[in-house]
């Protein structure tokens, strides 16, 4: 049964691909370009390659291809799922004001026809220049419309055509240079009833899906840490999807790491995608690099406690989260900080008395409008709520999974500062 809706899943998203490229083909280049010309055939040879490099890119990880290969096929093929869902969306947009733009036109030139009727010339012809009155009424030719070439629809195709990929593009590249450029500083307060005096102002630096693969690496981890070490937090959580790929060929881009710097150290748990990549490898990775995985575990910080479970993701392997063996024996007179990468464990943790959930893995839907679909299966996209006495706060994360490109959702690494009520 689970193979059967695989296989039809697969089927409805290969038929949505083939006709949403079509469709694209069909207003960018079919509807622009003349038959038989060299626009026309590379508009078609682009239409059949591009796809198959997104899908490429799509499935090179997961079926152990060599990394090398991954990368080559990562920028194009992940760059062009973002353009296909914009230049998609900019087309859609352009179909309300093809026929305005149409009807327009249509009427200048009506106008202009009427201001364009024939006129009369009388001719004088050689045979009748003796006799009178012999005069021959020639009509002049009308003017010529000016938009009978291109056609009125050709220009309208291109006019529209033209307009949505740059719209499209333009959407993509800005949303590419926001990622590349690496997260900005976001600063939150949040207070928490049991937090004593002492841990009044202490300050996490929280960094949620970094997503190290093909296209972030090593240069990316680097902006990350100066960032958060210029921040000059108290303590570092890390809540998850640090990689996509092997220790063997990412664990060069997550050194970086080691260079953390926090009064209280750098805490780790693990996120979904660390299950797709060798999560027990990377726990012992990054405890290596000086980080501190918390694996359904518990330390006690000054003034509060920090708890951390692992991915839901986990359950498939056995390690999924255990509320009971993170939280389940410790004072609740103290305040309890809970690192989790999934905002939907929320209730377990509303259930065991946590003041304050960390978490991520939403991006806060990345690419727009995507975060209206991340709503539907997260309690909280981003931001700042609260469940019962519990708070939850989710970050957007300073990566990008697939398309390195983020609209209407920028990255971030997030310092939340601890307020005592008692202060």
């Amino acid at each position: 049964m689970a193979v059967a809706g695989l296989a039809v899943t697969a089927v409805v998203v290969l038929a949505l691909l083939v006709g949403v490229h079509r469709y694209l083909w069909r207003r960018f280049v079919g509807d622009t370009t003349a038959e038989g010309s060299a626009l026309r055939r590379t508009g078609a040879v682009a239409a059949c390659l591009l796809p198959l490099l997104t899908i490429g890119a799509l499935v090179s990880g997961r079926t152990g291809a060599p990394f090398w290969l991954q990368r080559v096929l990562a920028w194009p093929g992940y760059l062009w799922l973002a353009a296909l869902l914009y230049l998609t969306l900019a087309l859609l947009v352009g179909e309300a004001a093809r026929p305005i733009l149409r009807r327009v036109l249509a009427g200048r030139a009506k106008g202009s026809s009427r201001s364009n009727r024939p006129s009369v010339t009388k001719v004088l012809t050689p045979e009748a220049a003796d006799a009178p009155a012999a005069d021959i009424l020639v009509a002049d030719a009308p003017a010529a419309d000016t938009l009978a070439v291109p056609t009125r629809r050709l220009f309208v195709a291109r006019a529209v055509g033209g307009a949505a990929a740059v719209a499209g593009l333009g959407t993509v590249g800005y949303g590419t240079y926001g990622v590349l450029r690496g997260p900005r500083v976001k600063r939150i307060t949040v207070p928490l009833a049991k937090l004593p005096r002492s841990a009044h102002g202490f300050r996490i630096a929280v960094v949620s899906d970094i997503h190290l693969g093909p296209i972030l690496g090593r240069a990316h981890t680097r902006r990350i840490v100066d960032t958060i070490n210029r921040t000059q937090p108290d303590l570092v959580a890390v809540v998850g999807d640090l990689v996509d790929g092997t220790v063997v060929d990412l664990g060069p881009a997550a050194e970086p790491l080691a260079q953390l710097s926090a009064r209280q150290g750098s805490f780790f748990v693990t996120g979904n995608h660390e299950y797709y990549s060798g999560a027990e490898q990377w726990v012992d990775h990054v405890r290596e690099l000086g980080l501190h995985p918390l694996e359904n575990a518990r330390i006690e910080i000054d003034g509060f406690d920090l708890a951390g479970v692992n991915d839901l993701a986990g359950e498939s392997e056995g390690q999924g989260p255990d509320f009971d063996r993170a939280l389940g024996d410790r004072d609740r007179t103290r305040a309890a900080v809970l690192l989790a990468h999934q905002p939907v464990v929320i209730h377990d943790a509303v259930a065991h008395g946590v003041d304050l959930q960390l978490s991520g893995h939403t991006h806060g839907g990345q690419l727009w409008p995507g975060n209206f679909i991340a709503e539907l299966a997260n309690p909280t996209v981003a931001g700042l709520d609260r469940y019962g006495d519990t708070q939850l706060y989710v970050s957007r994360g300073a990566g990008a999974w697939g398309p390195p490109v983020r609209v209407g959702a920028p990255s971030d690494i997030t310092v939340v500062e601890l307020a005592s009520r008692q202060a």
